[in-house]
Order: structure tokens, then sequence, then C-alpha cells
């Protein structure tokens, strides 16, 4: 009686296609490439991009956000997992443009990839929680995403070095000397944002809490639409909240609410 509840964490309950390594972006000669995964089924899917972390400096489409793609294809929905270019060599900007271009490879090729181009949801964790923010509070074109899922992502970086007393070196790479409120998420929140789920752990210690907190409750005054989702006791990233049960329950309220947000 207890497999199906294994095979669903496994995200073994309903078939899926892997595509690993395809290219959707080469900004000034650099490849950009994405992993797939398309439910069976003629579609057209829900489909979430992922933004992984890392730091701004590290990382790749296969690091951090895997405990994310199991609960995602169990529920039906096509997820790709993205690279994009990292500080030092490219600060914010870059990244930004790199989203935007795995929006419009999606919908560009939405036919052969079953989805549905008109439900596109954004996530992303750590670094990758604070492009998706930047990305979905500025961008006003035909790329902004349905809905977005910003995990313990640095929304406001003056808040951030006030908070913690100076920013990584990471950090400081990837803003290269941009103002820090005009890199800064909060600063461009409005009423037409696409809806929030912003997740967070109480006791993470490299991107306080106050940001998720502070960063709804300024969409909530403008009448945008956010939930804060609270993982009590829970450090920073998701790989290492797969060591405790407990924290588990995120996983089922995302699955929720993006099925709410792309119906």
């Amino acid at each position: 009686m207890r497999l199906l509840p294994v095979l669903l964490a496994l995200g073994l309950a309903g078939a899926a296609e892997l595509k690993k390594d395809i290219e959707y972006s080469r900004p000034g000669g650099v490849p950009l490439k994405l992993d797939a995964s398309i439910p069976d089924g003629p579609g057209p899917h829900p489909a979430v991009i992922i933004v992984h972390g890392g730091g701004f400096v590290r990382g790749d489409k296969q690091t951090y956000v895997p405990p994310l793609f199991p609960p995602l294809a169990a529920a039906g929905f096509a997820w790709f997992s993205i690279d994009y270019r990292l500080a030092p060599k490219h600060n914010y900007t870059a990244a930004n443009e790199d989203v935007r271009a795995a929006f419009a490879y999606l919908m560009a090729h939405a036919k052969e990839l079953k989805i549905d181009p008109k439900r596109i949801a954004l996530s992303g964790e750590s670094a990758g929680g604070t492009i998706v923010a930047y990305y979905a509070a500025t961008e006003k074109g035909k790329y902004r995403p349905r809905a977005v899922v910003d995990f313990y992502g640095v929304s406001d970086w003056v808040f951030h070095r006030e908070t913690l007393g100076q920013l990584s070196e990471g950090a400081a790479a990837w803003l290269a000397g941009a103002d820090l409120k005009n890199a800064s998420a909060i600063t461009y929140v409005s009423k037409s944002m696409p809806p929030f789920l912003l997740i967070h752990g109480t006791q993470d210690q490299q991107v306080p809490f106050g940001h998720s907190e502070r960063l709804c409750a300024a969409m909530k005054q403008v009448h945008a639409e956010c939930e804060l989702f609270v993982v009590e006791g829970a450090g920073h990233g998701v790989g290492n909240w797969e060591k405790v049960e407990a924290n588990q329950v995120y996983k089922k309220k995302m699955v929720d609410w993006l099925q709410k947000q792309l119906p």
C-alpha cells in the first residue's frame, strides 16, 4: 500500500520523455542548453522553466534543482531546466536575457514540445529565485510567465547588504557595480505582475527569510497576487530539505498552486 506514494515521490507514476542538452540560445557564441521532461500523451501540457542556484558563479541545469523534477513530472507538468551565463564573466542582465531566450524557444517550439505556450510558469531557487523574481517583475512583453515559484531568492539587494553586512564575492561579481536598488525585483513591483508563490525556510542563513516577507507584502500592497509558504525550521537549499521529511510539504504546495495557476 505504500508503493504508490513512493512512486509519486520519485516521479515514476507518470511516463515522461527526458530530452537532454537542447541548445536554446547562443548569445555571443556561448551555447546555452536545457534539459526537458515531456509528459506522455498528446498535450498540450502546462510547462515550468526552472532556473538553478549556485551563488551566481557556479551550477548548471542539473545542480541544486533536481528535487523539483519528480513532483512536477508526476503531476503532469513539462519542465525545462536551463543553463544561463554566470558571473564573473557575465552580470545579472545577461541571465535576464537568457531567461527571455528560453521563453522564446519554448514558444517557438511549443507544438513539438507538446506544451501550451499560454501556460508557462517560471521557477528558481536561491540565485535562480533571484533571477526569476527580477525577470517576472521587469518583463513586460509577450515572454512573461503565467506564474512564478520563487524559492528563497534575493528580492532586495539593499536590504540584503544591510542585513548580512556585505555582499558575497559571487553576488558582487553578479551585480558588477550596478545600483543595488535598480537590480532588485522589489523595486519593480506592480499590480500587473504575474502571481507569485514564495517558498522560504525560516532558518535560512544565506538569504534571510525577510526577503520573501518583504516582497510578498509589497506585492499585496499594490494588489498583485502573492502567497508566502513557510517551511518552518528549514535552512537554505531544497537539496538540504531532502534530508528532513517534514520539509517535503513544499512539494505538494508547489504542485497544487501551479495546477491552480495553469489550469
